[in-house]
């Protein structure tokens, strides 16, 4: 990893980076499988997500940039797992990076920062669906302590095809 990622600054997200950040998720909704999203967002139909994420509480968006532009690189999230009220100390994590800005460690910065702000909060597990194949976010999760629980086979179905997604857990 080189060591410029340690210059990249790491921020909880608001919502003067809603176009970025729409940008961003745009590009692994057109050209990949990684999120079940099949059609793209305007930054104003994103606008509820980027609300549902505030500076403090289990669902928090943490977003990195590049100290000399201030351009977003990429993002991380802490989501509601489930609607159900049993379910409130449980949430759903992800990572998305620029897809110039991968390879940079980037997702380990960004997972850093989001599960230091989540340690002060009532948050039991984590969970996060990784659809197959990614071996980067693979190997990203077992780096923070996720472990492998389960696989739903064929469970979306994107691009003319079936895609399968992996379930991990981490005990926060």
């Amino acid at each position: 990893m080189p060591s410029d990622h340690a210059e990249v600054q790491v921020r909880p997200g608001f919502e003067g980076d809603l176009e970025a950040l729409t940008a961003i998720y745009n590009h692994y909704v057109r050209e990949t499988a990684i999120t079940f999203d099949t059609a793209s967002f305007t930054p104003e139909e994103r606008r509820p997500w980027l609300l549902s994420h505030p500076e403090d509480g289990p669902h928090r968006l943490m977003v990195a940039t590049d100290p000399e532009s201030q351009r977003i690189l990429g993002y991380a999230t802490s989501s509601p797992y489930r609607p159900k009220p049993a379910y409130v100390t449980s949430v759903e994590t992800s990572v998305y990076v620029a897809p110039d800005a991968g390879r940079r460690g980037i997702g380990t910065l960004l997972y850093g920062a989001l599960f230091r702000a989540l340690a002060e909060e009532d948050v039991h597990r984590a969970y996060a669906g990784i659809a197959q194949p990614n071996e980067a976010s693979t190997r990203l999760h077992e780096r923070f302590g996720f472990r492998h629980v389960g696989t739903y086979g064929e469970v979306g179905r994107k691009f003319g095809r079936y895609w399968d997604v992996a379930w991990y857990e981490k005990r926060l």
